[in-house]
């Protein structure tokens, strides 16, 4: 078993390369390894419990969730702060509300498990959407919002599904009681999720003499505990992790970047081992009997539930009918309606794995056609602009005493600057300096005499207060195209 899980990873190594070049979600491709590896294809793993997949995927989202949060600036919400709010729980019940009737309509099922698996599908994700947007970015504020609202999303769709599943089996009978559970999950999660984070930094405070790998060890235990006490508590565990990483992410501690980076590789590596789990479970046999509501369930959701919910939380922004467009189209499902899809077998409704398949399919559908098209609908709208260029050295900033100091990379775009200057002829803010040069990833040390030329990427140290002014300086001794 070690062998072959050894030998799958590698597969979704050397796959990488090739997704990355066709622009492929990574997510597809592990996706698609766990099917090949899995009972109906090779047959080298027969996996089918729902349960336990279940329970290894929620371990698994918690610390996505979290590296989401973490990930999250409070100077990139606070602008977009109502609508992505709005979006990320309000839309979520009217994504799935509005979808409703048309998925009915389409393929006759009773309106509980109609309901139910519209909820499970009802979130958005962000790695699937900005995996495929890499080489392009689109304005700040669009940007904003859609990274937020996919990070944001998924504890209320997880919220929902559980509360749809807990009034199917009759876990909940009165109308009080049940909105009272559904706003304490809510706000306990929240406010627990602030207090653990609060917490957590005000211990990395304490222990910033000790070894950075203690740090992680702390981060896991501070993760779990978050989600479980949270759970103990009756709020939700999802958005309580959430929170604590959205809270801890926007403080100042020792090893902060070290934490990031961290974070980032915990969850890239949970993403990677969940959609393998995930298409070990798929018996893509069964798809023959269950395409018609897959795709019924994909149409409702895309062109009904999510355009309706994303007219409706934005009705007083401004935002305009390109920018709209685009929201109502950037919906695709990922790994958290794939996990959601495994509750309801937990739950013993659904004994056949037919839900399971119908979500499955469906995201797979919004994969391959939402997935492969954003990116151009970015361009056809005018939303897409060149994004900085992507270097394959970079320095990280380490310290275990808190800073105000930030590691950034400045872009010359040879694309829109023309000339040179050397180092020694910029009026920096004091403290700033320029710490490599990247010139066609070759290394290059700075001097005074060193010339700056468009195309490179620097590493700027510099205090955060003066990040503007030091790039604009840099950028202002090079002539437009």
């Amino acid at each position: 078993m070690l062998a072959t899980t050894a030998i799958i990873l590698m597969f979704v190594v050397f796959l990488a390369l090739i997704s990355r070049k066709l622009n492929v979600p990574l997510i597809l491709i592990a996706l698609a390894i766990g099917i090949f590896f899995g009972s109906d294809v090779t047959g080298l793993i027969y996996f089918d419990d729902a349960s336990l997949t279940q329970r290894v995927a929620n371990g698994a989202l918690i610390f996505i969730l979290f590296a989401g949060g973490f990930g999250t600036k409070e100077d990139h919400l606070r602008p977009v702060f109502e609508i992505t709010m709005l979006l990320a729980t309000g839309g979520v019940l009217l994504t799935s509300a509005a979808a409703l009737f048309p998925f009915v309509l389409i393929t006759g099922f009773e309106v509980k498990t109609a309901l139910l698996l519209c909820v499970i599908i009802s979130s958005t994700d962000a790695a699937a959407i900005f995996s495929i947007l890499r080489t392009r970015s689109i304005n700040r504020r669009l940007t904003s919002i859609t990274e937020i609202e996919s990070a944001a999303n998924d504890p209320m769709a997880i919220i929902s599904t559980v509360f749809v599943i807990q009034l199917i089996t009759g876990a909940h009978v009165g109308t009080l009681e049940t909105v009272t559970s559904f706003l304490w999950q809510l706000l306990g999660g929240v406010g627990l999720g602030v207090l653990f984070g609060l917490g957590g930094v005000f211990v990395f405070k304490k222990i910033r003499d000790i070894d950075l790998g203690y740090f992680y060890l702390f981060l896991i235990a501070l993760i779990i505990l978050t989600h479980e006490v949270a759970n103990f508590c009756q709020a939700s565990g999802m958005l309580a992790v959430f929170f604590a990483g959205l809270t801890m992410g926007n403080k100042s501690f020792p090893y902060k970047y070290g934490i990031s980076s961290f974070t980032e590789a915990l969850s890239f590596v949970a993403n990677v081992l969940l959609f393998v789990l995930l298409g070990l479970l798929v018996f893509p046999k069964d798809f023959p009997a269950i395409w018609m509501p897959a795709v019924g369930l994909f149409v409702a959701i895309t062109f009904v539930g999510r355009p309706v919910a994303v007219l409706v939380c934005t009705g007083l922004a401004k935002l305009s009918l390109k920018d709209k467009a685009f929201l109502s189209w950037s919906g695709i499902k990922g790994a958290v309606p794939i996990v959601l899809a495994t509750y309801p077998a937990a739950a013993g409704l659904d004994p056949n794995h037919h839900m399971f398949n119908i979500v499955f399919l469906a995201v797979l559908c919004s994969i391959l056609t939402q997935g492969t098209t954003i990116g151009r609908l970015a361009d056809a709208l005018g939303l897409a602009v060149k994004g900085q260029k992507k270097s394959r050295q970079s320095m990280e900033l380490i310290t275990a005493h808190e800073t105000s100091y930030e590691l950034i990379e400045v872009y010359i775009d040879d694309d829109l600057y023309q000339g040179e200057c050397r180092i020694m002829d910029l009026s920096l803010p004091v403290g700033t300096t320029i710490t490599m040069i990247n010139r066609d990833d070759v290394i290059i040390a700075p001097a005074g005499k060193s010339r700056l030329l468009p195309g490179d990427i620097l590493s700027l140290l510099v205090d955060i207060g003066n990040v503007d002014s030091a790039v604009g300086e840099i950028l202002s001794k090079f002539g437009k195209k």
